[in-house]
């Protein structure tokens, strides 16, 4: 296997700390060549306002201690949209009400999104 870029090791924590965090409906959305904004757009739900919050802290340590440096979130008050931006990876965790009333999925996925097995 050929060493990727760190893009691709960040895309990888991400995916599996919300997966730890039992995240639902985890969609990943290749942006490479679509957008400059970031690489990966991940986008999952939690159940209230408080897991909700409870994984974006979590996640922001994890993505920090693994060394890609400081996130920054937005949204962690109300917490019913909260938006991590790790640099090559941009992170949108809502609560289910709110995430099908924004419906990023469909503004973002050109060719459709890679859905995760939740």
């Amino acid at each position: 296997m050929p060493a990727e870029p760190s893009h691709d090791a960040l895309h990888q924590l991400v995916m599996s700390q919300l997966d730890d965090d039992q995240a639902q409906d985890i969609v990943s959305i290749p942006l490479v060549g679509k957008s400059s904004v970031a690489d990966h757009m991940v986008i999952a739900s939690g159940r209230s306002t408080r897991q909700v919050a409870a994984m974006a802290q979590k996640l922001s340590e994890k993505v920090k201690q693994a060394g890609f440096g400081p996130v920054r979130i937005e949204g962690l008050p109300q917490a019913d949209w909260v938006l991590i931006d790790a640099g090559d990876v941009v992170v949108h965790l809502f609560r289910p009400e709110v995430r099908s009333f924004y419906n990023l999925e469909r503004m973002w996925s050109f060719e459709g999104g890679e859905a995760a097995a939740s």
